[in-house]
């Protein structure tokens, strides 16, 4: 056998980044003797934690994931073509610290949170990206002979083809040049991006007053020195960044929670701002279900199987399925036979649980059908679930002012923070709400590559279906939503109401909400608690830009029903292993996207890696090791972007 010599720069060190890199260790053992394999490794952040994970960030900041529950590792339910390599999740990292067999020394804070780390915790993001640093540590040490690696710690500013020959050339920040590259992987995350006609509005009447802005952004990114004590803050945003704002505000200036009679007690520091808060639902999103599923453990697909998807695509793979009346029916149903045979189980009807589930999966099609089934198992009207009220629990409600808002309110998130303690098994309502987060492999399987017609994915997935499952399925811990009343009982937080508006004068910023009476509230500062949009058309990146004005990546377009095609904000890429794909429609052989910025061609892309659940992110990472190193039998024939058949994983 001939030996082989290739170099390769991974562009992006975060989670995916390292995945790619310990499939390339992994898959470079195979190679003939004397073989090298250098690798570039690019991030102006540390190698493994980036800069989302970085370890030096506040430690009131949450991962939203148990701990039990991630990994960057391969495990026996991971199908590969590559080797697989164990590794340890993050909680049995945790534990390994505990008992010193890591061979790696941590700060005492470290150590004191992996002894109070269980399976089910929510760990800090700090403590993920030491675990993270730690797993950069393990590859690099542990890789063959044959592999080397250099870390550079700066940013990529440009990629381009080497004229007469198959190498590429990437050029960082610095002016230093990696040349000779025979492969270019992009692991990027979140990207900055450039400000829409609405927010550039915005923005200039926010310098022509001289305001306090602060524009979409990672929360430990941002300076908060600037929102001084007692200034009246808006966050506009009720999601995730929402919480980790809330948090920094608040313990991260010296207040503090107490539990008295189980209800949370917020003690004021004196350092706060005054917060208001809203969004368009006017609600946070729904707390996750306690664990009971153990770390592997996960709803098997009852309706939506990748047999039905398989028939679905090939259905309609001149056209594109219709995500309303193709797979919401599918989803919906699978969601509700969830609920309701966990509430009869919670009611002891343990023996009609099943069949129940039998029976209403098999209803027809129509409500009629599903109500005979309800009501031949004696499921009443207060107890049959309602999508349209979960998605506005207050529906059609006629608030009377702001003490009525907060007041139904803190019942609301009293009620959810209870249900989700029930967990996501025994309680009926989490345990249905979990299904969406455990089939987001299946619906991927089924909307990737143009899997729907670009109308469906622009209407139906990307402006319904998407932002639901967040609000439904991807929230805090119970203990965020529990922190939330407590911050609005001691009057730290005020919820301004659904459907907020914002408006701008020369003295600040004025909030309301046209549902609550009365609700306009002048503030001095402007948060947007959300990140920047993905987006390849405004990206703000440096290197994304370079590709975008040479031609050397382009927009992901889908064909429509109607005419002109959908193009999308994400970056276009071929079927796995993923080669980027040109303003031509040419695919590169050896250049590679992966992760957040092809969103659109994949969905939820910044969704985690979790063990024992065969997780997509890994199978990608080793198809495009493999691909890059030229292995023979990497996954997955290449085809043209939007056609065939998802790779079932």
């Amino acid at each position: 056998m001939t030996a082989e010599h290739r170099t390769v720069c991974v562009i992006g060190a975060g989670p995916r980044g390292l995945c790619v890199l310990e499939r390339l260790a992994a898959n470079a053992r195979s190679a003939p003797p004397d073989s090298t394999v250098h690798v570039h490794v690019v991030d102006p952040y540390p190698p493994g934690p980036g800069r989302v994970w970085r370890t030096d960030q506040s430690p009131h900041l949450l991962m939203n994931t148990v701990a039990g529950q991630i990994s960057v590792f391969t495990d026996a339910s991971v199908d590969l073509r590559g080797p697989l390599e164990p590794g340890p999740s993050l909680h049995e990292w945790a534990v390994a610290l505990t008992e010193n067999t890591t061979g790696d020394g941590h700060p005492a804070h470290v150590l004191q949170e992996a002894r109070a780390l269980g399976p089910d915790t929510y760990p800090t993001r700090a403590f993920y990206g030491h675990y993270l640093r730690w797993a950069y540590r393990r590859i690099v040490d542990g890789a063959p002979a044959g592999l080397s690696v250099t870390a550079h710690r700066c940013r990529a500013v440009a990629l381009d083809d080497v004229p007469g020959g198959p190498h590429q050339r990437v050029t960082l920040a610095d002016g230093t040049l990696l040349e000779d590259l025979d492969a270019v992987i992009l692991c990027q995350g979140h990207l900055p991006a450039r400000p829409d006609t609405a927010e550039q509005e915005l923005l200039s009447q926010v310098r022509r007053q001289g305001l306090r802005h602060i524009p979409p952004a990672n929360p430990a990114d941002v300076d908060l020195d600037v929102l001084a004590p007692g200034t009246k803050v808006l966050l506009r945003g009720l999601g995730l960044n929402f919480f980790d704002y809330l948090a920094q505000l608040t313990v991260g200036r010296g207040g503090s929670f107490t539990q008295v009679g189980g209800r949370l007690t917020y003690h004021a520091s004196g350092q706060e701002p005054l917060i208001h808060a809203g969004s368009r639902r006017g609600i946070p999103y729904q707390a996750r279900g306690e664990n009971e599923k153990g770390p592997h453990g996960r709803h098997e697909p009852l309706l939506l199987t990748v047999e039905r998807i398989t028939r679905l695509r090939r259905t309609h793979a001149g056209s594109g399925a219709d995500f309303k009346a193709d797979l919401w029916p599918l989803i919906s149903r699978e969601v509700e036979a969830v609920y309701y045979a966990t509430l009869l189980r919670s009611r002891g009807d343990t023996s009609h649980a099943q069949r129940f589930q039998a029976d209403y999966l098999g209803a027809g099609w129509g409500q009629r059908h599903t109500d005979a089934v309800l009501d031949a198992y004696g499921i009443g009207d207060k107890d049959r679930w309602d999508w349209e009220l979960l998605a506005k629990p207050y529906r059609n409600r006629e608030f009377t002012g702001p003490r009525d808002f907060t007041g139904w309110l803190l019942d609301y998130l009293r009620q959810d923070a209870a249900e989700a303690k029930s967990g996501n098994v025994s309680g009926p309502r989490k345990a249905a709400l979990d299904v969406l987060r455990d089939l987001r492999n299946e619906i991927r399987l089924a909307v990737d590559h143009g899997g729907l017609h670009g109308d469906s994915y622009r209407t139906d997935l990307d402006g319904w279906y998407t932002p639901l499952n967040a609000h439904l399925s991807i929230g805090p811990p119970a203990r965020r939503i529990e922190e939330m009343a407590a911050l609005i009982e001691a009057d730290t937080l005020r919820i301004v109401g659904p459907d907020i508006q914002v408006s701008v004068d020369r003295t600040g910023y004025t909030a309301s909400s046209p549902l609550v009476p009365r609700s306009a509230v002048h503030v001095d500062a402007l948060v947007e608690a959300r990140l920047p949009v993905i987006t390849l058309n405004r990206t703000d990146d440096t290197l994304l830009r370079h590709l975008l004005a040479t031609g050397q990546c382009t927009a992901y377009r889908i064909r429509t029903r109607t005419g002109d095609p959908y193009r999308t904000e994400g970056m276009a890429v071929t079927e796995r292993p993923f080669r980027l794909i040109d303003a031509a429609g040419r695919a590169h052989p050896r250049r590679f996207a992966f992760g957040v910025p092809t969103e659109s061609v994949h969905w939820v892309t910044a969704a985690g890696i979790r063990p024992g659940v065969n997780s997509v992110t890994l199978t990608d990472a080793d198809a495009i090791a493999r691909a890059a190193l030229g292995r023979d039998g990497a996954h997955g024939q290449d085809a043209p972007a939007g056609q065939g058949l998802a790779h079932a994983q």
